[in-house]
């Protein structure tokens, strides 16, 4: 059983376990970085949490039932791809953008692809560039997390990568977030989307992803290890501008990101080669938009640019065949 669920090149053995098994797995390892979202930025939180899966769950029949294939709505996928939205968005993001990102990621993410195991990018975040780039004011306004029990109305606040851009832009430096521990950010204290609040939850349900072999450490490792040694280089070269690694690597959506998103296994390369390109493309390209892009956060962006190019990666990853010979070989 151990390794069951490990993708790799042909010949393929069935481990027997089913995609909703899988699905459902992956959505419980989500649910301790939900319940901090919920528990920061509540009620608010809990229903774009509940209208994102349903949504999805709805847009998917409606978009099998048009295409005549049968009703798969209790496999999890959906779900999941509900799960994923709903922690790419404000905790306050109106009822209508939920809606409208679920019809992204599941219309046009996921079934004019052909549906589950087709699709080239992932839907999830498919609908949050979307919805970024067509609506950036619902899409970046922010709330402060304050403990449900604190009873304290809910005020905007900007996020830390956001403060870095604000402060780049108006002082040329980044004094804006000296007074800012990314220990506060590891533990689940800073805005920003659902999912991004806290890296110990994200870690805690990714350790069982990896325990349990249904994503392997080539991808994760490679994404945050490149962008700490991309921010780190600078930092070095001029902290007063930059900032250091731990905080690039606990804010924003990279551990969500490297963990739960880019190792999709349908739109991530299939061999631990391809997996370290493909990772370190994701972490290269993140830090190259969050220092100098116009967004403060790139993970969306890289990983769906990865995506794009995970084809091309497996063309020249994947081992050749016991006793074949390439063309140029033959002809030798």
């Amino acid at each position: 059983m151990e390794n069951k669920l490990i993708l790799s090149s042909s010949p393929h053995v069935h481990c027997g376990e089913s995609i909703a098994a899988t699905m459902h797995t992956v959505i419980l390892t989500l649910l301790p970085a939900s319940l901090v979202g919920v528990y920061y930025f509540g009620l608010p939180a809990l229903g774009v949490l509940v209208l994102a899966i349903v949504s999805c769950m709805a847009v998917e029949a409606a978009a099998q039932k048009a295409l005549n294939k049968k009703v798969t709505i209790y496999d999890g996928s959906a779900a999941l791809t509900g799960i994923l939205l709903a922690m790419n968005l404000p905790p306050s993001a109106p009822w209508w953008l939920v809606v409208l990102g679920s019809v992204i990621a599941i219309g046009m993410g996921k079934h004019v692809y052909g549906g589950l195991g087709y699709n080239p990018f992932n839907p999830a975040l498919v609908a949050r560039v979307v919805l970024l780039i067509s609506f950036p004011v619902q899409m970046t306004t922010w709330t402060k997390p304050q403990p449900i029990t604190s009873g304290v109305d809910a005020v905007t606040e900007a996020t830390p990568l956001g403060l870095i851009k604000e402060g780049i832009m108006k002082d040329g430096n980044i004094d804006i977030i000296n007074n800012v521990s990314s220990g506060a950010f590891f533990l689940g204290n800073g805005s920003g989307s659902l999912g991004e609040v806290s890296a110990i939850a994200l870690l805690l349900g990714a350790a069982w992803l990896l325990y349990k072999g249904y994503i392997t450490w080539h991808i994760p490792v490679s994404f945050i290890g490149t962008s700490a040694v991309f921010a780190g280089i600078f930092w070095l070269i001029d902290p007063t501008r930059y900032a250091d690694p731990l905080f690039h690597i606990v804010t924003g959506g990279m551990i969500l990101g490297a963990f739960f998103m880019a190792t999709d296994y349908v739109t991530s390369p299939m061999t631990g080669k391809g997996m370290l390109i493909f990772g370190a493309g994701c972490g290269l390209i993140t830090m190259i938009i969050r220092l100098w892009g116009g967004y403060p956060e790139g993970v969306s962006f890289a990983i769906l640019l990865m995506n794009s190019v995970t084809p091309l990666i497996d063309k020249y990853t994947i081992p050749k065949r016991f006793g074949s010979r390439t063309a140029q070989e033959v002809a030798r």
